[in-house]
């Protein structure tokens, strides 16, 4: 179910899930902003993207697609890794920090919904029953749906494919040969409309299947019996 829905069913969850997620996306930008500063690269700092103004990260594309099928992005932090300290140390931590940050938002999101949970359990059995609404349960709900999204949105950008986090992460561990046929291809526009069609085609069933797999694993740890 697109998040846009909640609009008209719940538009109190649909406006804290928005908030959170704009948090989320502006965060995950930044995540890398500030990486990219401590391994010795002053791009982004230089673009003023160390902010958490998130006019300065978000891309309405992708904010849009993340309302309608649960993922998307913000706008790509500028980096020059020939500045890196140490090249390949650099880029691996600049491209795993924005993931890093998602999982971070995830956890705290999920432990929230854990208190809440056990604070209020029928409050939230109700609201997530349909069968009325209630602030805490409200609150759980927003933080579920939050949660997972942020947990998408870190298992998406860890996949090796260009232009995500991952083929960074890839990169950093690639013979130095290998690398520029990567730089090619996301330099490329053509390229990047296609792996965008077939992230929502092709490959949509086996990533969120995996995506799935993950969230199973993550929530039933945090939460068990949840």
């Amino acid at each position: 179910m697109g998040l846009l829905s909640y609009l008209q069913t719940d538009p109190l969850t649909f406006f804290l899930l928005v908030a959170i997620l704009v948090i989320s996306l502006s965060a995950h930008e930044w995540g890398h902003a500030i990486a990219a500063l401590w391994m010795g690269d002053p791009t982004a700092q230089e673009r003023g993207r160390i902010s958490f103004n998130p006019l300065r990260h978000l891309d309405p594309f992708g904010t849009l697609l993340l309302l309608l099928v649960g993922f998307g992005w913000a706008k790509p932090v500028p980096i020059n890794p020939n500045n890196f300290r140490r090249y390949r140390w650099g880029l691996f931590v600049v491209s795993i920090a924005g993931i890093v940050i998602n999982l971070l938002m995830a956890l705290l999101l999920t432990l929230l919904l854990r208190v809440l949970v056990g604070t209020y359990p029928a409050e939230v059995a109700a609201t997530f029953g349909r069968n009325g609404h209630n602030l805490p349960g409200t609150i759980a709900l927003a933080a579920l749906l939050a949660a997972s999204i942020n947990l998408s949105l870190a298992v998406f950008n860890l996949l090796p494919i260009p232009p995500l986090d991952g083929s960074k992460i890839l990169q950093s561990v690639l013979p130095s040969r290998l690398q520029p046929y990567l730089w090619r291809l996301e330099a490329n526009p053509t390229y990047t409309l296609v792996a965008m069609v077939l992230f929502l085609t092709v490959l949509r069933q086996p990533v969120a299947g995996l995506i799935g797999w993950v969230r199973t694993g993550f929530f039933g740890a945090l939460i068990p019996g949840f």
